[in-house]
């Protein structure tokens, strides 16, 4: 966005109870209940965003109000703890519904990926049935130009990142449920570890092999660097091109509120370096 510009108005629209779309498109927008496809495309490039676990809608309409400004809209997909321990009544439901999305809007193209959190699983969710029919859904792989990773967290965080979600500020509480998301691991194991575990497989073996960007910091227990640094290297072996940026101090899926600035910096080089602004006609440098 040029330096005074005034932001154009963002609506919101719920497409599914874990799916929202964020769009400045001005027209009334219909949606077909069954099928999720719009029955008149509004014309612009897509932005699937992969939600942290507990993210308030205020927060999410920052992240999506960058992407709306340079044209985009942004489909936003949000699970619930309880989605995330029942994976086969959670999480892959929602998996599902969005590649019936994706694949019912053909006209929502180029498709930039950007994730936080536990949204690293919940693609891996998504590529894990893609890869199960790649005669339907290779199209679909097609269509998406660049990635981004924002506090990415693998399967070993989750006793760790689930009781901080849905407690922030209850050491005691948090303390209660690390103890029970173990026991829930260890105890429910094909009914929620193994899905866990093929969902982190797919994630760094990936479909998906677009240009990445990684967002990371130091003191970030739920995301930490480690773990996306082992992605980083499954990924280039697989010559997929990937920018990493690491901080010494800043807050899980929150860099953007701790470093703007050279957040926006980062991610509108790695945008105009993937050929998305210029696929969709962002002139260079009319972006700050």
């Amino acid at each position: 966005m040029a330096p005074g510009q005034n932001p154009r108005n963002i609506s919101s629209k719920d497409i599914t109870k874990n799916m929202t779309l964020y769009t400045t498109h001005n027209g009334d927008i219909e949606i077909d209940p069954k099928t999720l496809a719009f029955k008149k495309p509004t014309g612009n490039p897509l932005v699937l965003m992969m939600a942290w676990l507990m993210a308030k809608q205020k927060h999410l309409k920052k992240y999506a109000q960058i992407y709306t400004e340079l044209g985009f809209d942004v489909v936003v997909v949000h699970i619930t703890p309880w989605q995330l321990l029942w994976p086969a009544k959670g999480t892959q439901v929602v998996a599902a519904e969005t590649l019936k999305f994706l694949e019912n809007n053909k006209a929502y193209e180029p498709i930039v990926m950007h994730g936080f959190s536990v949204g690293a699983y919940q693609l891996g969710e998504i590529m894990l049935q893609m890869s199960r029919d790649m005669e339907r859904y290779g199209s679909i792989l097609d269509r998406f130009v660049c990635q981004i990773w924002d506090s990415a967290a693998d399967i070993t965080e989750i006793p760790v990142g689930l009781p901080k979600s849905i407690f922030p500020k209850n050491a005691r509480m948090q303390s209660a449920l690390r103890n029970y998301t173990l026991y829930h691991m260890k105890t429910f194991h094909n009914q929620a570890t193994i899905h866990y575990m093929r969902s982190s497989q797919m994630f760094h073996s990936t479909l998906l092999k677009s240009p990445a960007l990684f967002f990371v910091s130091k003191n970030d227990p739920i995301g930490p660097p480690s773990s996306n640094h082992a992605v980083r290297e499954n990924w280039e072996r697989a010559d997929i091109t990937v920018t990493f940026k690491c901080w010494d101090h800043s807050q899980h899926a929150a860099h953007f509120m701790k470093h703007r600035d050279e957040y926006l910096q980062i991610l509108f080089q790695h945008l105009e370096t993937s050929g998305v602004l210029e696929a969709i006609g962002v002139p260079k440098r009319a972006k700050l």
